[in-house]
């Protein structure tokens, strides 16, 4: 099957025709964008004797017969105005190949005219649906797929919708991600959906750097950002959501206000996780945009700063651009109490035999009942002496000995065989503190593959956890 108009060394310039050709706001636009193509096989008008003679095969004379006028019982006007064509076909082979024909032709209400007029579909397009009926070839080019796509869903023809689904997916990057995500959408193709979505998540600022993504519509924004997938730092993701405000204030003819802002953005506002952000990230960004209220910003500056946090109406749990399932290690064999603080960090250097994001630790609680905490939770490269994660947050403990969990904002990667440090700072009550530990935990992480994690004590400046007792009890990790 030919898939494709140009050769292989020219995907590349069709992956750029396909940006340029389905520019512009929305599905509907890419789908009356692409100019008009010639059909390939000219147009036969003078009957020829004895040609099935030069076929060999029932393909060959069905090719043939493609918008040819010979034996042809129906005539199509596509398109509209000086640029609409009329192209030449046979009922029997469009009935065969399309129940929507079938129906056209032979249902209970079928039409009697010789010409029918189809205004709202390309040329273009039309003709490489009438190819695929006639010869089953899909010729296909990056300046009339959608337009393709859209008619063979109109005319009920799945296999040429899976040639243009295939194609689009070849040619999806980055920059073009969002675009054929919002033709996805409207087109009800969730295959297609879900790679363009998984390509924003491995891609997340290049996909929201490039020009398409200012063009789509709010509820495509609001299921890119319901996501916890995306691989972006909030106060970037934040910057992003207010440039598509602007350039929907722009489509909708608003003054660039920020009360207009906040009204294009609707309840898109509610997906963005100022939580995540730092409190200078915030400071510098949200909090000067004049998007939130003003009873926001104050009970965010709140949530970053005080201890019990006030409740917000945005969502805080991390984003974590990482496939597969989460997983955790505990490092002691039994629990008992009590261990104290006093401004001290518990640390434990620890290094893994595989690369490894580390997303958050598992900390004990207080032996006095339910109680809030808070905590400041780092992991450094330990040679180098460097910062590599840090979360100031708190946590609220049942005074039971469970592990309550403690989240980094983002993912930490973490390299094969290289010391690093856990380090969790405390403030509260007397706790429960684990004992037995183990310098070496093994965990399955998948068939045949082992994740290995060796402790080790951390001397100096440390409240007293070792490889033998203490605080960090868990890691929570995805390979």
């Amino acid at each position: 099957m030919a898939t494709g108009g140009g050769t292989a060394n020219n995907a590349g310039g069709e992956a750029s025709n396909l940006s340029r050709s389905t520019g512009g706001r929305g599905a509907a636009a890419a789908v009356t964008a692409a100019p008009l193509c010639p059909p390939v096989m000219g147009l036969h008008r003078e009957p020829m004797y004895n040609w099935q003679a030069t076929k060999s095969s029932v393909k060959e004379r069905f090719a043939f017969l493609f918008n040819n006028e010979l034996l042809s019982d129906v005539r199509f006007v596509v398109g509209k105005g000086r640029l609409a064509q009329r192209i030449p076909a046979h009922k029997f082979v469009l009935a065969a190949g399309s129940a929507v024909f079938d129906a056209m032709f032979n249902g209970g209400m079928a039409t009697t005219s010789a010409e029918i007029e189809l205004p709202d579909v390309e040329p273009a397009a039309f003709l490489a649906l009438l190819r695929f009926l006639y010869s089953d070839e899909a010729h296909i080019g990056p300046e009339m797929v959608m337009t393709t796509l859209y008619t063979a869903k109109k005319y009920a023809v799945p296999a040429l919708e899976a040639h243009c689904v295939d194609f689009l997916t070849k040619h999806l990057r980055a920059d073009n991600a969002f675009l054929l995500l919002t033709q996805a959408r409207l087109f009800d193709e969730p295959q297609l959906a879900s790679l363009c979505l998984d390509t924003i998540d491995k891609s997340t600022a290049d996909a929201l750097n490039a020009d398409c993504f200012t063009d789509i519509d709010l509820d495509t924004l609001c299921a890119v950002l319901e996501r916890d997938t995306l691989g972006i730092r909030e106060s970037r993701l934040f910057g992003a959501v207010v440039r598509w405000a602007d350039a929907e204030c722009h489509r909708q003819q608003l003054p660039l206000t920020p009360e207009n802002k906040q009204k294009v953005l609707g309840k898109a506002m509610s997906l963005i996780r100022f939580p995540l952000m730092t409190v200078e990230e915030f400071a510098a960004g949200p909090a000067q945009s004049g998007i939130l209220f003003d009873r926001e910003v104050v009970n965010l500056f709140l949530h970053f700063t005080v201890n019990p946090k006030p409740r917000v109406d945005y969502i805080d749990r991390p984003r974590c651009c990482l496939r597969g399932q989460e997983r955790s290690i505990c490092r002691f064999q039994q629990v008992e109490s009590r261990w104290g603080y006093s401004g001290t960090s518990d640390r434990i250097r620890f290094n893994v035999n595989r690369r490894i994001s580390i997303v958050g630790f598992g900390l004990y609680g207080s032996i006095h009942g339910p109680t809030d905490y808070q905590v400041n939770i780092q992991i450094i490269e330990t040679d180098k002496g460097q910062m590599i994660g840090q979360n100031d947050t708190g946590f609220s403990c049942d005074g039971t000995a469970n592990t309550f969990r403690v989240m980094f904002r983002e993912p930490i990667e973490i390299l094969p065989n290289v010391s690093y440090t856990a380090c969790a700072t405390l403030k509260g009550p007397d706790s429960h503190y684990g004992t037995k530990g183990l310098k070496k935990v093994v965990q399955e992480t998948s068939p045949g593959t082992k994740t290995t994690f060796f402790f080790f004590s951390s001397p100096g400046n440390n409240n007293g956890t070792s490889v033998e007792d203490g605080q960090i009890p868990e890691i929570i990790f995805y390979t």
